[in-house]
């Protein structure tokens, strides 16, 4: 998803951004924000479902046990083919998508901002590759002094730069641009 290079000045420049204020500021990226489980197994005893209706509609003389085999090997076999990551989140309707990489991203900030000891302002710039989601979580103190129409001004430079190729560039520009914000409202003590 993301090349060792890329991931390497991704960190550099988040290492920046941390030297240049006093607030806490995570970058993470994940390749999916949640298993999806449910989605393969659905659509596998759906497509058994639909087996057994059309073979008793079609083939009725065949045997009750033959056609229950089919649909478990229907069953098995979709279910296993979903399971394949790309064609998985493809099934999973955008609105889920987005909601799980929510949620993750508000844990995960939670988790590494909210939960430190010293009590610091604090952000978590967070990228879930698979559902292409990105999320600034931000605590209050950093809403109040930067707004919203900031950082949905980042999200929008990262999503243009990013539907172009590159979501490196990207996400180091969307850091950058957060480190700027972060410096100019709480500088390096």
């Amino acid at each position: 998803m993301l090349d060792p290079d890329t991931r390497a000045r991704l960190s550099a420049a988040s290492d920046a951004v941390r030297a240049k204020t006093s607030a806490r500021f995570e970058l993470l990226i994940v390749p999916v924000s949640d298993r999806y489980a449910l989605y393969p197994v659905a659509f596998g005893a759906f497509a058994a479902l639909v087996t057994g209706g059309a073979v008793a509609l079609l083939w009725p003389a065949l045997a009750l046990r033959d056609a229950f085999a089919l649909e478990a090997v229907v069953f098995a076999g979709v279910s296993l083919l979903l399971e394949w990551l790309p064609l998985k989140l493809t099934l999973v309707p955008r609105r889920h998508k987005a909601d799980r990489a929510r949620q993750f991203a508000h844990r995960a900030f939670a988790a590494r901002i909210l939960a430190a000891q010293d009590r610091k302002p604090g952000m978590l710039v967070f990228l879930s590759l698979g559902e292409r989601c990105i999320e600034l979580v931000t605590d209050d103190a950093l809403d109040r002094k930067v707004g919203q129409l900031r950082w949905n001004a980042i999200v929008a430079d990262f999503t243009t730069t990013a539907r172009q190729g590159d979501t490196g560039e990207a996400l180091a520009a969307a850091v950058s641009a957060c480190g700027k914000e972060l410096e100019k409202h709480f500088p390096a003590q």
